[in-house]
């Protein structure tokens, strides 16, 4: 896979659209991505014991909670630009520390495409030789879970959001898709509905969920 990363003002949309195509050869389609649970499943797959964890677009620190009473051994921090919430940081300017984890939960989505580019290039300067991002956006083939905020301002499908994370310098380990329900409900969709979803081009799956790993 390329992962070579451009910088911001060196962007050429050419170069965009071969990691598009790379990702493409990994993943032909939306529906050859793995169906997980929660996102919240591959987080913790990635967060070893005492790890550091930035929260970036924090909100209320939900996330932190449960990463938390998962495994009580992380330090866990949160950036956000919400002043009227505590964080430990506001600005990525502020931060003089490195990361073994990062997560970027529902937040890319609401950036313009340049500034979602940047924003990763940055984080990947937070991150420790190794260390990961974890990033989720909604998936624009379900019929209607990107829509559901006035506030997005960037749609992202699969292969996108693998390209950015290459653009940004990131190699990517994991893109998988999430969907969670009751258990027969689930399990009609995943083994019996699949074939009619993929055939109308209409997801059960709400969320895409992408790993990149910083070298």
């Amino acid at each position: 896979m390329i992962d070579n990363s451009i910088a911001p003002d060196q962007f050429s949309w050419r170069a965009f659209y071969l990691r598009r195509q790379d990702v493409r050869k990994r993943y032909p389609t939306v529906y050859a991505l793995p169906v997980r649970k929660r996102p919240t499943d591959i987080i913790f797959e990635n967060i070893s014991q005492g790890a550091r964890v930035l929260d970036v677009g924090a909100s209320t620190k939900k996330l932190g909670e449960s990463i938390k009473k998962h495994n009580p051994s992380i330090s866990y921090k949160t950036m956000d630009i919400d002043r009227t919430q505590q964080h430990d940081y506001y600005s990525l300017d502020d931060i003089d520390e490195e990361f073994d984890v990062i997560t970027l939960i529902e937040v890319i989505e609401h950036l313009d495409f340049q500034d979602g580019l940047k924003l990763l290039s940055d984080l990947r300067g937070l991150l420790s030789d190794g260390g990961r991002i974890i990033m989720t956006t909604p998936n624009l083939h379900h019929p209607s879970r990107y829509w559901c905020d006035c506030d997005h301002c960037t749609p992202y499908e699969y292969q996108n959001m693998g390209a950015i994370l290459l653009e940004a310098g990131f190699s990517l380990s994991e893109l998988s898709r999430t969907y969670n329900d009751q258990f027969f409900r689930r399990l009609f969709r995943l083994y019996f509905a699949a074939p009619f979803h993929k055939y109308f081009d209409v997801d059960f799956a709400d969320t895409i969920v992408a790993v990149g790993q910083a070298s």
